[in-house]
């Protein structure tokens, strides 16, 4: 046989795995040096609205991502239980990225527009009591818990720092889309300017208590954002990402 010689002689062993490392190395890496970027640029992909920035802490806080990706294989079986495969652009501003490895619960990637507001919020209040089979712990709190988002400047200012796109105007109307995402009727609203700022932004109450924002308003309007901002029915995926 003439794989013998490998076997016997350790150094020729040792060269040839190099060689043959080195060559798959440079199949994956040399391509990447002709294209501009490794993330498919894809329209529709915004930065989160302060509320929904608000909502993602809060979803990071409790450990959300132990249970339940966001991200869908481009497997048959996940696309039909869970829709379109997820693209790099859907996490492209996630700092961190929420793809997570284990999935005691859902995929959560397209869970937007999926359930009502009253449905997320009887789920995570009384998770048993819309999904008797749920294991996921009561967050009953946050529907008490009130909020408001003082650093949100300073926080959309560090995210910009590290490349997400966020422009002075979005900035400097921070606190006001803040407010006005989660109380959309109310009299200093300017929902006009934030749909401007934040194309297919949910808006309106989320805990089915206008009286007040609280953190159960800021986690609902994050997840119903999840999935939403790409068009499937338009994309096409460009040569050299399929």
């Amino acid at each position: 046989m003439k794989h013998e010689i490998f076997e016997k002689n350790v150094i020729l062993l040792v060269v040839a795995i190099l060689v043959t490392v080195s060559v798959g190395g440079l199949v994956q890496i040399v391509p990447l040096y002709t294209m501009d970027s490794t993330i498919e640029k894809v329209e529709g992909m915004r930065p989160y609205s302060p509320l929904e920035l608000k909502g993602r802490d809060i979803y990071i806080r409790e450990g959300c991502y132990l249970c339940h990706s966001q991200m869908i294989r481009p497997f048959r079986d996940e696309a039909e239980r869970y829709g379109h495969y997820s693209l790099a652009a859907e996490s492209m501003y996630d700092h961190p990225f929420q793809w997570g490895s284990k999935r005691t619960g859902p995929d959560l990637a397209r869970v937007g527009g999926k359930y009502s507001n009253a449905w997320h919020t009887a789920h995570l209040i009384d998770p048993r009591a819309v999904v008797p089979e749920s294991v996921m712990p009561p967050y009953g709190f946050m529907a008490e818990k009130e909020i408001s988002f003082p650093t949100v400047q300073a926080h959309m200012k560090a995210l910009q720092a590290v490349g997400v796109p966020y422009t002075q105007d979005q900035i400097d109307n921070a606190t006001l889309d803040f407010q006005s995402q989660a109380n959309g009727e109310g009299d200093n609203a300017d929902t006009d300017g934030l749909m401007a700022r934040y194309p297919k932004a949910k808006i309106g109450d989320f805990d089915g208590n206008p009286a007040k924002v609280t953190e159960m308003d800021a986690l609902v309007a994050y997840l119903q954002m999840l999935g939403t901002l790409v068009d499937f029915t338009a994309y096409k995926p460009e040569m050299g990402y399929r």
